[in-house]
């Protein structure tokens, strides 16, 4: 515990880590004993949907509902009143005509499309490379090699970019703090304030750094797995045949992870689009590196502006509906294979 902070202070987040599991499993015994009055026809059919029961009226009260709000929200203004300082007035989709007609708002959809471009692809290809080459190396250099890898995924966004942050850090005067600069300034250059410069490319490719950092742990763990699970015999047939390496790996093995490889590219995509952390702990969305999750948080939070958040969350779900249905067909002939 840090300086000042009792006991009390910590005693609600405990309580929560205890109690609750407990009033859960109560919770799902007393449903469950509730099912077992019932003739046993009926306590089998109906046992089911009495356990997902709950489940589903959380996923409709939390998820579903807010997000009919919010879709709502999208098409109306906030017009409040002394009767209802909350009333909303519809508009249509002026919400929408704003967005696209303020040159900030184009710039912030560039930077989303360059992020959605770069680091799922970097992120899976990083991945293949790091799982073939520690593949390779022997049982007890291969476990610690993939463990250092697989440690940025322990942390949070936010941790991983007050870690990059300093590491990108810049001081105008001569002591450097951040170590790329200290780096720079100990080989006799000037040092750079990378993520600060109005270069919005060089901001964004730095800050692309951080996730597929963070991600490239993730996707190394499943493309290994889907890598070992290649037959032997395949390979076999294929160095008889007279394939090299790359022709073995380009033309046997890649084709044969190719679902788990565009499994991780999806997950990381949509995890891509809706950036908001890194960006925001790194930079804010300044110097041009602003993108839909951080105008989102501005507009509604900074702004007050129900309706414009609302569209840019609407936009950002209908970019990602169409990946997610995609990746559950995807998944779905993966079991298949199986």
């Amino acid at each position: 515990m840090t300086q000042g902070t009792t006991f009390l202070d910590i005693l609600p987040s405990l309580s929560a880590v205890i109690i609750g599991p407990l009033v859960t499993f109560a919770f799902y015994a007393l449903l469950n004993g509730l099912v077992n009055l019932f003739p046993r026809k009926i306590a089998k059919s109906l046992r089911p949907y009495v356990f997902i029961g709950p489940v589903l009226a959380l996923v409709i009260g939390m998820l579903l509902l807010p997000t009919i709000q919010t879709v709502t929200y999208s098409f109306q203004t906030s017009a409040p009143t002394a009767q209802d300082p909350n009333h909303m007035n519809w508009v249509g989709f002026q919400n929408f005509g704003k967005l696209f007609a303020d040159p900030n708002f184009i710039l912030t959809l560039r930077n989303n499309i360059e992020w959605v471009a770069i680091v799922p692809l970097v992120t899976v290809i990083l991945g293949i490379m790091i799982a073939t080459l520690t593949d390779r190396m022997g049982p007890v250099r291969e476990r610690i090699a993939k463990s250092i890898i697989f440690m940025p995924m322990a942390i949070s966004f936010v941790a991983a970019s007050s870690i990059w942050r300093l590491t990108f850090s810049w001081n105008p005067g001569e002591l450097q703090v951040g170590l790329l600069n200290a780096l720079v300034q100990a080989f006799g250059g000037k040092p750079i304030p990378w993520i600060q410069v109005e270069n919005f490319s060089i901001n964004n490719l730095l800050l692309m750094v951080v996730v597929v950092w963070a991600n490239a742990g993730f996707a190394m763990t499943l493309l290994s797995a889907a890598i070992k699970a290649v037959p032997d015999e395949t390979i076999e047939a294929a160095s008889i045949d007279g394939a090299n390496g790359f022709q073995t790996f380009f033309r046997v093995v890649l084709p044969q992870i190719r679902v788990t490889a565009v499994s991780v590219f999806i997950t990381v995509l949509i995890s891509t689009m809706k950036i908001f952390d890194v960006v925001w702990g790194m930079t804010g969305g300044d110097f041009h590196t602003n993108v839909l999750g951080v105008d989102f948080f501005r507009e509604y939070f900074v702004f007050q502006n129900i309706g414009k958040a609302s569209a840019v969350v609407v936009m950002l779900m209908v970019a990602i509906i169409p990946i997610m249905i995609y990746q559950i067909r995807t998944y779905r002939k993966q079991e298949e294979l199986r």
